[in-house]
């Protein structure tokens, strides 16, 4: 069970290593882009090129769904980001139980958002959590976990792909142990937990008074999925790069007051082919790829040719 990208590299190590996959659920195919296509789910593609059969309920916790499911007659299941909970009724099918791939080092980051959480609050580490599913959020017996490191380079999505290839590889290597029962079952403290909720449009909004390095983590949380933004003259202005805040940057032409002193949190202090330095309640940080409103994405250094903003501007 499982949708996006995350979940492929798992699908596609447990066909590798021989186990008979009855059955695929993933979500419903949903309409992307502009033109809004009916697409199919990255997991739905995969299966269909195994030849595999696939279940896409609207809710996996009606009765017909459940139905569904049980008639496959599973031996085990495994969940690697499917979008749905999963209902008793399901958990209980399996005879070696229901496995989940969390992108997360359990109990921090239960939840829907781990991956994207976790760069932006500024983690150094994180990984995957290999566990036994439970009713509640996130909450099963542990059986392995594997840590990854957080480069200072890393969006989301090259975390998941780290973290993708990582939870399949630590799965297939569990799988003997789950199934001879011999694996271990780790109790989760749950006073140590934190919850990772999915990403609203308010948490995509940048608050010019953070510092520069949050800021920083904060675009590369949201990247490439959505993006951070701010508005400028009244519309929607997309950012999906900064500068990493200790980079070399060279003087700037049309600086004002030189490094920001004085200047509201969100002024443009500079414009130069490196970028728009923007004011930050630390100092200032570069926006290097930005996205004006009706516009596609573009380097900062060709939005700035067009000349349409200019120092002294305020970002809001």
């Amino acid at each position: 069970m499982g949708t996006p990208a995350f979940a492929v590299p798992s699908l596609e190590a447990l066909i590798s290593t021989g186990y008979k996959i009855v059955g695929v659920v993933t979500q419903p195919d949903r309409p992307q882009g502009r033109k809004k296509v009916l697409t199919p789910t990255p997991v739905k593609e995969a299966a269909l090129r195994h030849g595999l059969p696939v279940l896409q309920p609207q809710r996996l916790r009606a009765p017909e769904a459940v139905a569904e499911v049980a008639a496959l007659a599973p031996d085990l299941i495994v969940t690697a980001a499917y979008g749905q909970i999963l209902p008793k009724s399901v958990l209980d099918l399996p005879r070696f139980g229901c496995l989940n791939v969390h992108g997360s080092l359990l109990p921090k980051y239960r939840g829907g958002a781990p991956i994207q959480r976790a760069i932006i609050n500024g983690e150094k580490e994180t990984g995957i959590t290999l566990m036994y599913m439970a009713e509640g959020l996130d909450t099963g017996d542990m059986i392995a976990r594997a840590v990854v490191p957080i480069e200072d380079e890393d969006t989301s999505g090259m975390l998941f792909e780290k973290l993708s290839e990582a939870g399949a590889k630590l799965l297939v290597e569990q799988l003997p142990s789950i199934l001879a029962g011999t694996s271990d079952r780790i109790p989760q403290n749950d006073e140590e937990s934190t919850y990772a909720s999915n990403l609203t449009r308010e948490d995509e909004r940048i608050d010019w008074s953070a510092s520069s390095r949050a800021i920083y983590d904060r675009v590369r949380g949201l990247v490439p999925f959505a993006g951070g933004f701010t508005t400028w003259n009244g519309e929607v202005f997309k950012i999906w790069a900064v500068a990493k805040p200790d980079a070399e940057y060279g003087n700037a032409e049309g600086t004002v007051a030189g490094n920001g002193g004085g200047q509201a949190p969100g002024t443009v202090l500079s414009l130069s082919p490196q970028g728009i330095e923007v004011k930050t309640g630390d100092g200032s940080v570069w926006l290097t790829r930005v996205q004006p409103a009706g516009k596609k994405a573009m380097e900062a250094e060709e939005f700035i040719r067009g000349g349409v903003m200019k120092p002294g501007t305020v970002l809001s």
